[in-house]
């Protein structure tokens, strides 16, 4: 439900049809009950018949990191890769060691540094803060698909964002990494009003028809 904004503007642009899993989380199911449920649900569509050739997956935030980890997961274990794939403001450390977590912890409009290493430890439990499912910055990222990330340059997570594109692209992958200014994490949410969300969704919709024909 509060996705809508996000699933329902990708259906209509894109165009494209959705598939929203409900995916288990934490603090009640920990890592690595997301990337659990999320290979499970991939692994549904394409039994179901729905080609990799014809699949984007994508994720916000933690559903960011999440999507990444995804296609560390099926790539390790042999399966065919989606076509693509879109990330809004990933996190892909939970570490917690970006520099954006002081530079923009005033700056921010969601989150401040010092949530984002609670958040880690709610999710992660016991799990090693480096382990590549639960923080794909760490991963080994040659052969992944086509990426297309946007995060905003005011936000704590944003080197999140910049270092996983330094390092997928020094594995060859490519990679299309915006940044914009002054907007929140996840500005897409209010894209119906904001003029960077409508501008952020043509170029993911744009993203999706290439990878997809």
């Amino acid at each position: 439900q509060n996705y809508r904004p996000i699933t329902g503007m990708l259906a209509r642009l894109g165009p494209a049809r959705v598939f929203a899993p409900a995916y288990r989380l934490a603090p009640e199911h920990r890592f690595p009950a997301a990337v659990e449920d999320a290979l499970a649900a991939y692994r549904g569509l394409v039994t179901a018949g729905v080609s990799p050739r014809r699949l984007v997956v994508a994720g916000d935030s933690a559903g960011g990191g999440l999507t990444l980890a995804l296609l560390v997961a099926l790539r390790d274990a042999g399966e065919a890769l989606p076509a693509g794939a879109v990330c809004l403001s990933p996190w892909t450390d939970l570490a917690a060691t970006g520099a954006s977590l002081v530079e923009n912890d005033r700056r921010c409009a969601l989150f401040y540094g010092e949530s984002i290493r609670r958040g880690a430890g709610i999710y992660l439990g016991e799990s090693n803060a480096r382990n590549p499912l639960a923080s794909p910055l760490y991963a080994e990222l040659g052969g992944l698909p086509p990426l297309l990330i946007h995060a905003s340059r005011d936000e704590v997570l944003r080197d999140d964002s910049v270092r996983f594109a330094e390092r997928a692209k020094a594995a060859g992958v490519a990679v299309t990494l915006k940044l914009w200014s002054v907007v929140p994490h996840v500005w897409q949410l209010f894209g119906n009003f904001l003029p960077e969300g409508r501008a952020s969704f043509a170029e993911i919709a744009t993203f999706l028809r290439e990878k997809t024909a």
